[in-house]
Parts: C-alpha cells; sequence; structure tokens
C-alpha cells in the first residue's frame, strides 16, 4: 500500500515516477526509494518528505517552525498509530481522537494542505471505506475532514471518492 500511496503522491506533485521497492521489517513491508545518490531512502515518511522537497513544494512541510513540527507529528502519528490498527477498538479510539482534534481545523496542520493531510488521508482511506453511514457521522469532523480532502484536486487518483451523506433519513416510529 505504501508504495502506491508514494507513486500517487509522486503524481499529485508532477513528478516522474521513481524506482521502489519493499522491505520487510518484522511482520511489515517498509517502501525503499532507488535514488542516483547512496544510500536508498526507507520509510514512507522519509521518502514522502523527499519528494516534497525534490517537487520544490515545501510549503507542504510547513511554514512556521510550529507548522513543520506539528506535520511532523502526524506523520509519526500515521506511522505509529494508523498503520499498526490491529482491532475494531484501535479504529474507534484513533477516530475518537481525530475527532476532536479536527473539532475546530479544517486542515492538520496550519490553514492549507501540507504532507500530513495527505498521508492520513490515504492511511485512513481503508479505514473509512469500512465504516457505516452511522459510523461515518459518529465521527463528524473526521468525516468533515475527510471528504474535504478527497476533493483536493489531483489527490485521491488511485483511491475510489468516498460518499458522505449529508441528509439523514430516518424514519421515526411512534
Amino acid at each position: 500500500m505504501a508504495v502506491e500511496e508514494l507513486r500517487a503522491l509522486e503524481k499529485f506533485l508532477g513528478l516522474k515516477a521513481g524506482k521502489y521497492s519493499s522491505r520487510a521489517q518484522g511482520d511489515r513491508q517498509i517502501p525503499v526509494l532507488q535514488t542516483n545518490k547512496d544510500p536508498s531512502l526507507v520509510g514512507l515518511t522519509t521518502i514522502a518528505s523527499h519528494l516534497v522537497m525534490e517537487a520544490r513544494k515545501e510549503e507542504l512541510l510547513g511554514d512556521s517552525t510550529e507548522e513543520k513540527a506539528i506535520v511532523q507529528q502526524w506523520l509519526e502519528y500515521r506511522i505509529t498509530r494508523i498503520d499498526r490498527l490491529s482491532s475494531k477498538e484501535d479504529v474507534r479510539t484513533i477516530l475518537k481522537d481525530l475527532n476532536m482534534y479536527l473539532e475546530d481545523k479544517v486542515y492538520m496542520a496550519g490553514n492549507k494542505l501540507t504532507l500530513a493531510d495527505i498521508l492520513i488521508y490515504y492511511g485512513l482511506h481503508p479505514i473509512i471505506l469500512t465504516l457505516s453511514i452511522q459510523e461515518k457521522e459518529t465521527s463528524i469532523n473526521v468525516s468533515r475532514w475527510f471528504s474535504y480532502i478527497q476533493h483536493y484536486p489531483g489527490l485521491w487518483q488511485h483511491l475510489p471518492s468516498l460518499v458522505f451523506i449529508k441528509n439523514r433519513i430516518y424514519m421515526d416510529i411512534h
């Protein structure tokens, strides 16, 4: 999955496709980017940050020192929490945490799209895909953020667009 995400990021950034492979690390596959220089780059966030710099779109890493730190924090969160989900309870915890964080925010860091939004979006996509409409409504701030990010031009190329119902349709039975 990580290699697909990196290829989508390359496309989004307007870069040529790189040479990727995967390396086993425990029970996970870690992406590796073969560069013209030695050594190769290893890891989703390392490679993604490199691609952003290569595309000269450093603003995706944050503008201020604080924003840069927040972006890095969310990139770590992606790797340490989202990529390691193992149960429905873990999913509920992540969605609850993100829902509270996004209560008064449009983006993960600052006032515009950053690499944190992109990689969190890619990481959450398979999770949000499995949620029922009622579960999406329970995490309304995550749903709002996710719906907004998925419509960002050029971002979701390889992923199906997810539907979020805006009108509640319930039968009131007496």
